[in-house]
């Protein structure tokens, strides 16, 4: 059964059909064409990003002169060196190489960047990273994992049972997962080159598998080409950019009709519930399959939260497979479940699909264990570090780690979550408030401040929401700094609890610092 109606043009297809063998059609013909970078001299702005360090690597795997600059040295900025790509950590226009043709700039770089004005002046194309991972896309089939929230963790898995089912994907995802190399360790953090070719399956010698994570920030996702694509959730965020729900499900939608058409094996899977399904693939020239726990949808998840146990039937019987996850929550089994459908679309073999997704360890700050604290009076406090920073986000996550590790014990839920944004917290600050019922203690910092205006900043504060939290009967409190709240947990966690450390700012010290290691 289909949750959508697809027009008799476009067929629900039986797997990805590569677009070369419809390079025929004018309509495709910019899409099978790829961008032209060989001999290029390629300077990147912001090259020690997860994204941006990635981007580098793939163009310098076509055969571009890459360089670039960031603003301090890191594991990703060590790791390009290694490799051959010269990076400075000067931000003046002065280091900006003279026989540079393409400046590519990350999503945080502004347009007064010095380097930025320096390229301008000089008639250098400029490009952001949303653009310049666009053109890569040209030539390729691209698999794009979008939605407000599971981008992450889902492409990170796709790459991985792909890798393992021989399918060679080339993935890029803007968070670190040690095993997303695979087995022959060919991508460091948050990237892995695969093959300009498909080398197996029915697919084997269309145009290289480009997995990417498709964020709808800034409308970033508009400049992709997907063949294949998923839409995880669509919920109301980035209102300092969209102002309203109903604008970001019309952004979502102008992203569903980017996908490549029916005829030429373009296919969505959109969850189907959360995702305003209807509305968002309304107008897609793509084939639209749904992807849920309901057994209406085309491809049916069911999951036992006790065993992790989940098992993925598709819209037809050899189209299933069955795995038990090692992390736990229903969003978890969820975002694996989308990942097998859409390994399982591009032609990978179930079995492989399975157990691939049975030895997937996570990604680094999603849910991730980081280790155990002694406490003076026997036992110890279990810490881990979540990158959350959406009310959905905070729930789901709550509600799976003290299912995970305090069902049937005594123990504490202690989290120490710092809001993202002021416009978020002030947009959400409700939603934020009913996330929390999970916790036991809710210590909040002072609100990460990041793109927004002086203005935005005096509109909410960490204590408005502290005081909403009080409001639904939660025990928090507004602390700050971080060195204050780690001698806090000192005295406050108890033998047995569980300490969560949330949020996409840089909280995750506090963790660091009650397990000592900084």
């Amino acid at each position: 059964m289909s949750a959508l109606p697809i027009p008799p043009s476009s067929p629900v297809p039986s797997a990805v059909t590569p677009l070369h063998l419809h390079a025929a059609d004018p309509a495709l013909t910019a899409r099978t064409t790829p961008w032209a970078v060989r001999g290029r001299r390629a300077y990147l702005i912001g090259i020690g990003g997860c994204g941006m360090s990635g981007l580098a690597r793939m163009l310098k795997a076509r055969g571009a002169v890459v360089s670039g600059s960031d603003l301090s040295t890191g594991e990703a900025t060590d790791a390009l060196i290694a490799e051959g790509i010269a990076v400075g950590f000067d931000q003046s226009r002065a280091w900006l190489p003279e026989a540079t043709d393409l400046v590519i700039a990350s999503a945080a770089i502004k347009p007064d960047h010095p380097q930025m004005l320096a390229a301008q002046e000089r008639g250098i194309e400029t490009l952001t990273y949303a653009e310049a991972l666009g053109k890569c896309m040209l030539g390729r089939t691209a698999i794009c994992i979008a939605g407000t929230h599971g981008k992450s963790t889902t492409t990170s898995m796709l790459s991985c049972v792909l890798s393992d089912a021989g399918l060679d994907p080339t993935s890029i995802v803007g968070a670190v997962c040690e095993q997303l190399g695979g087995a022959d360790g060919r991508g460091p953090g948050g990237f892995r080159l695969g093959g300009d070719v498909i080398p197996a399956g029915r697919l084997a010698g269309a145009p290289g598998l480009l997995l990417a994570e498709s964020c709808e920030f800034n409308r970033s996702f508009h400049n992709y080409h997907p063949t294949v694509a998923t839409i995880t959730s669509v919920e109301a965020d980035h209102l300092d950019i969209y102002g309203s729900l109903d604008a970001v499900v019309e952004s979502f939608a102008h992203f569903a009709k980017l996908i490549a058409p029916a005829s030429a094996g373009g296919l969505l899977i959109i969850a189907h519930e959360g995702a305003h399904r209807r509305e968002v693939a309304a107008g897609a020239a793509c084939a639209v399959q749904t992807i849920g726990f309901s057994p209406e949808a085309d491809w049916v998840v069911s999951h036992d939260a006790g065993t992790r146990r989940t098992t993925l039937r598709g819209p037809r019987p050899e189209l299933r497979a069955e795995w038990t996850t090692l992390m736990p929550g229903t969003h978890n089994a969820m975002n694996a479940a989308t990942a097998a459908a859409l390994a399982l679309s591009a032609g990978a073999d179930p079995e492989k699909v399975s157990a691939s997704l049975s030895r997937f360890r996570g990604v680094d700050r999603r849910m991730q264990f980081l280790g155990e604290r002694a406490h003076p009076l026997g036992g110890a406090v279990r810490v881990y570090d979540d990158y959350g920073h959406h009310p959905t986000e905070v729930e789901c996550t709550l509600r799976a780690l003290r299912g995970a590790e305090l069902a049937g014990r005594k123990g504490r839920l202690i989290c120490v979550f710092q809001p993202h944004q002021h416009s978020r917290t002030r947009h959400l600050l409700d939603e934020f408030a009913a996330a929390f019922s999970e916790a036991d203690v809710v210590i909040v910092p002072d609100i990460y401040f990041v793109r927004d205006s002086q203005i935005e900043k005096t509109k909410v504060s960490a204590a408005d929401l502290v005081d909403r939290l009080r409001g639904k009967r939660v025990t928090a409190m507004h602390m700050h700094p971080f060195e204050a709240i780690v001698e806090q947990l000192e005295n406050l966690t108890r033998p047995g609890d569980v300490l969560l450390v949330m949020g996409a700012g840089p909280v995750y010290r506090v963790a660091e610092g009650f397990l000592g290691e900084k």
